[in-house]
């Protein structure tokens, strides 16, 4: 998305290019995953092989800033970076998977494993306002200001969910002590 001179093309390469993505996929990977192992190693596996073929990708097609020549080779780094990162996504992709598998109870016990990745994107999209925006042009501070009103938008709409189905799931009677008590009714 970085060779196209075209905003949306840059802003989706900015979206692509953050942290919180890369959190979110290991995260998803482990929230669809019903056992707790297999989210934690799926998750850090499939993060694993995205930085590969990530940086496959960008050895494949380098992308240089308009008007610009790419004056080194385009893998320069290559293996290392693949490494550095590789290890680091094995590493961080297995609790982010088990998160996200526990993300998958109902109730309170899910909820702050599901407002993990809108509060991590809205964190990191703050940070990147602070230091990057103000130098790299509008679309970079149009994109991490839509990002971080969409992270928290979606905290405050999970918060909510979740705590008014907690609030239903509470007052509604639970049916074995219904049954229950009707019995000793009749008796």
């Amino acid at each position: 998305m970085g060779k196209f001179d075209n905003p949306i093309c840059h802003a989706a390469a900015l979206v692509f290019s953050g942290g919180w993505t890369w959190a979110c996929f290991a995260f998803l990977v482990g929230y669809s995953r019903r056992s707790k192992v297999e989210s934690a190693l799926l998750a850090s596996s499939a993060l694993a092989v995205a930085v590969v073929v990530y940086y496959v990708f960008k050895f494949m097609l380098p992308t240089a800033p308009v008007g610009r020549v790419i004056s080194s080779g385009a893998g320069e780094g290559l293996a290392s970076k693949i490494l550095v990162w590789g290890i680091a996504a094995f590493v961080f992709g297995a609790p982010l998977g088990l998160f996200g598998n526990i993300a998958r109870t109902h109730g309170i016990g899910g909820l702050p494993f599901r407002l993990l990745i809108p509060l991590t994107a809205f964190i990191e999209t703050s940070a990147r306002l602070d230091t990057e925006a103000h130098s790299q042009g509008l679309v970079v501070e149009i994109t991490w200001n839509a990002i971080r009103i969409a992270a928290g938008a979606a905290f405050v709409a999970l918060l909510v969910h979740g705590l008014m189905t907690w609030r239903a799931q509470r007052d509604t009677p639970d049916p074995d002590a219904v049954e229950v008590g009707a019995l000793v009714d009749r008796l």
